[in-house]
């Protein structure tokens, strides 16, 4: 079976697989690659804002240590010399008693013990209770010698745990800051990448303001403010040739193009410009995507279209760039994408995601090197 019917089928199903593959066309839009870099920049100032608290919080922690730290060293230095002046007294003490008990001018320690003794029992109880002193006041000097040795210890202990934990502070303390001018380069980077936006939403705005003015002066200039149709033409024509426009757009198979028929569509598409894009999107209510707003505007003429760009060059006539007529559909992108001529060497469309239905020209560099050809319906 080799008919129109047989034609039209894989016609409409080689477009659906162009589509599958197809790439939008966003990346022609200035403004959505600069929302992409700013994207993806407060993505990393999120990571970099997390490693700041992080950082800040071992910070912290480690400002915390060391405090505790030099507070153990202000008590240990207390210690030792409570314990310098303890083992001080204890020594003079201690020296004192046993000078003033085995040493005298007259050598008469010994002897005072015994004379004052006023029995046996007596002598021998002063004798213990003069050796239990001094092994008592030898025990403490050696006991608060101890102590003080293990002040000493310890104040070394402290001393190289301070030294090891301000380090630590130190390093941390420079990983926050290395974080911190981190974060203000992105955010300095991030409020360009704004700037930037800002400035290109601008002079989309008013290049939009100028293409469309310019549009409804050919309008008016034509008198096709409205839609003419032509008796019977209620659905659309199937495909003359399965090869419409080339890749280059300069040529088309198939002979000229029949006249224009549906020129005051282009009326009808300008009233929804500013409608946002939606993928799958089919009415100014929901938004529309590039085969959506063709198929809602030809629909209010009578024309049905399918949902699909590619399938839609599948209809009607091919025409050639030079030929180009007001309501002509435009392709591109591998029939990823589609438009409508309005003249002037501009069309209108629904370009991606995050944009609205705008009109753009044939020469921008996106458009131009990925134009694949024309149908007139």
């Amino acid at each position: 079976m080799t008919g129109p019917a047989t034609r039209r089928i894989w016609i409409c199903a080689a477009a659906v697989l162009v589509t599958l593959f197809a790439v939008s066309p966003a990346a022609a839009d200035p403004i959505g690659s600069k929302r992409a870099q700013a994207e993806a920049v407060m993505g990393q100032i999120q990571l970099l804002d997390a490693s700041v608290g992080k950082a800040a919080e071992e910070f912290n922690s480690a400002r915390i240590r060391l405090d505790e730290i030099v507070a153990d060293q202000r008590r240990n230095e207390r210690h030792l010399k409570i314990a310098r002046a303890s083992y001080g007294k204890a020594q003079q003490a201690l020296q004192a008693r046993l000078l003033a008990l085995y040493t005298s001018e007259s050598d008469s320690s010994g002897f005072e013990i015994l004379l004052g003794a006023e029995n046996l029992s007596d002598l021998l109880s002063r004798v213990d209770t003069v050796k239990r002193v001094s092994k008592q006041d030898a025990r403490v000097v050696r006991e608060i010698r101890a102590f003080r040795v293990e002040v000493k210890r310890r104040e070394e202990e402290l001393k190289d745990a301070r030294a090891e934990q301000e380090g630590l502070v130190g390093e941390l303390a420079a990983k926050r800051r290395e974080i911190e001018s981190q974060l203000a380069e992105r955010r300095v980077l991030l409020a360009s990448i704004e700037t930037d936006i800002e400035r290109i939403q601008a002079e989309e705005r008013r290049r939009q303001e100028r293409l469309i003015s310019q549009a409804r002066q050919r309008i008016r200039s034509s008198g096709s403010g409205g839609a003419s149709t032509s008796p019977g033409s209620s659905g659309g024509s199937a495909p003359e040739s399965s090869s419409g426009g080339t890749s280059s757009g300069g040529t088309t198979s198939g002979g000229s193009a029949p006249p224009p028929r549906y020129g005051g569509v282009v009326g009808i598409a300008m009233r929804y410009l500013g409608v946002p894009y939606r993928w799958g999107g089919a009415s100014p209510g929901t938004g529309f995507d590039c085969s959506g707003f063709i198929m809602y505007v030809y629909a209010q003429v009578g024309v049905s279209l399918p949902h699909n760009a590619a399938m839609q060059y599948g209809y009607g006539s091919p025409v050639s760039r030079s030929e180009l007529a007001p309501g002509d559909l435009v392709f591109f992108d591998g029939l990823g994408h589609n438009g409508m001529y309005i003249g002037g060497g501009q069309f209108i469309h629904s370009p991606h995601t995050g944009d609205v239905v705008k009109i753009s020209s044939l020469g921008d560099s996106w458009y131009a090197s990925t134009y694949v050809g024309a149908r007139r319906l």
